[in-house]
């Protein structure tokens, strides 16, 4: 009689954090009450030179004024105060991951999460860059949804002045590139939607040549800490708990594209695994259940979902 080998696989926890887009009006108030929030937040104002807290609670958007949430210079560190306040509750309850990924802002956020970076670092670096991507005029973004890859790809390879800046799942990716050209490709892709986004310049891609050098000037002055956790880059999507590659890939960043759908496929490469999106929405959340079939999907966003 034969014996029955059974594998039981122990289920790996991702923790990941959204970027840009995934901001929500109101977010602060979600998480205000939380142990330490209202310290972080006045530590960030000071820094910002503005009520951080008051831009995250207003539930309605102000277009044209300096404290719009969606303002690129408010929205990078708004997300990164909801993110931190959130994963650090999560901590002294007693939750870790196994490793750690966040979409373009969202990287910081992992680095934070993984004692690479301190609170204090994290405010001050994503000022610089919130600055420096802020004062980007040159191109633009559209994501496309629902699109022939093969195809896709051969437009891109002909032409240079557009990038995949996201690759973000098999039916979504977001390009980087000059306006007029990516208006072009809108009348010669098939896809179901092509929507242009609300962006001051073609971010994750060679137009961001100039912010990129200065964003890696700041960042040779920063002390980067061997991670507790495996980080795992937008850059280079593989895992490293090397304090200098991480700075490297972290450079790197603002330049080159974020290779989500590759983060998602090494996630989950083992199987049995539990993705955890700590944000105010579930935008990789949904990438997620798209994109990958039998992972485990939690969400934890604010004071009255800090579990899972």
């Amino acid at each position: 009689m034969g014996i029955t080998t059974i594998r039981i696989f122990k289920m790996q926890t991702a923790w990941v954090f959204p970027g840009q887009g995934s901001q929500k009006l109101g977010m602060g108030n979600d998480v205000i009450e939380i142990n330490d929030a209202k310290r972080k937040f006045d530590f960030a104002s000071n820094i910002f030179k503005r009520d951080l807290y008051q831009i995250c609670g207003l539930q309605t958007e102000n277009k044209k004024d300096e404290n719009d949430l969606n303002n690129t210079k408010n929205t990078q560190i708004c997300l990164f105060l909801i993110e931190s306040i959130l994963l650090d509750s999560l901590k002294s309850k007693g939750y870790k991951p196994d490793f750690l990924a966040g979409h373009s802002l969202g990287e910081i956020t992992a680095l934070y999460a993984s004692e690479v970076l301190s609170f204090e670092d994290c405010v001050d670096l994503i000022k610089i860059r919130s600055e420096l991507m802020s004062a980007a005029d040159q191109g633009s973004m559209a994501a496309l949804i629902g699109f022939d890859r093969d195809e896709l790809q051969i437009e891109v390879n002909n032409n240079s002045d557009v990038v995949i800046a996201n690759d973000n799942s098999s039916n979504q990716v977001v390009l980087s590139g000059k306006k007029e050209v990516l208006d072009n490709l809108s009348k010669k892709i098939t896809c179901k939607r092509f929507i242009f986004l609300n962006v001051s310049g073609a971010f994750h891609s060679h137009f961001m040549e100039e912010p990129s050098r200065k964003f890696s000037q700041y960042l040779d002055e920063i002390n980067f800490k061997d991670p507790i956790i495996p980080v795992i880059s937008n850059s280079n999507p593989t895992f490293t708990k090397d304090a200098s590659e991480l700075k490297l890939r972290l450079k790197e960043q603002m330049c080159n594209g974020v290779r989500w759908r590759e983060t998602m496929d090494l996630m989950s490469k083992g199987g049995n695994l539990h993705l955890v999106e700590i944000g105010p929405s579930n935008v990789l959340g949904g990438l997620a259940k798209r994109h990958l079939k039998d992972a485990r999907i939690s969400q934890v966003s604010s004071s009255a979902l800090l579990s899972y």
